[in-house]
């Protein structure tokens, strides 16, 4: 039987008492936050242009927006110029 702890065990047992998540769920939640904050920065720049695009703005207002967001990040992008993601998205 295996003793390993759950490397964020700590924040799911303070989920599980502060909300309505039980542990497995917790645990889920956890697991996605991670992912959403992990996502490589050519991930996240394609993702939200298609997100934004879906909503019909267009690249003159989804560049700024999009380097905006980055700066904001956890762990901050490195600063990418708008023709950088541009090359992103088109190539």
């Amino acid at each position: 039987m295996s003793t390993a702890r759950h490397p964020f065990e700590d924040l799911i047992s303070h989920l599980t008492r502060t909300t309505p998540l039980g542990p497995g769920e917790a645990a889920r939640v956890v697991a996605d936050v991670l992912a959403y904050f992990g996502e490589p920065t050519e991930e996240y720049v394609r993702r939200r242009h298609g997100e934004l695009k879906a909503r019909g703005l267009t690249n003159e207002q989804i560049f700024p927006r999009i380097s905006a967001e980055l700066a904001g990040r956890r762990v901050a992008a490195p600063e990418l110029s708008l023709r950088q993601l541009r090359r992103i998205v088109y190539g």
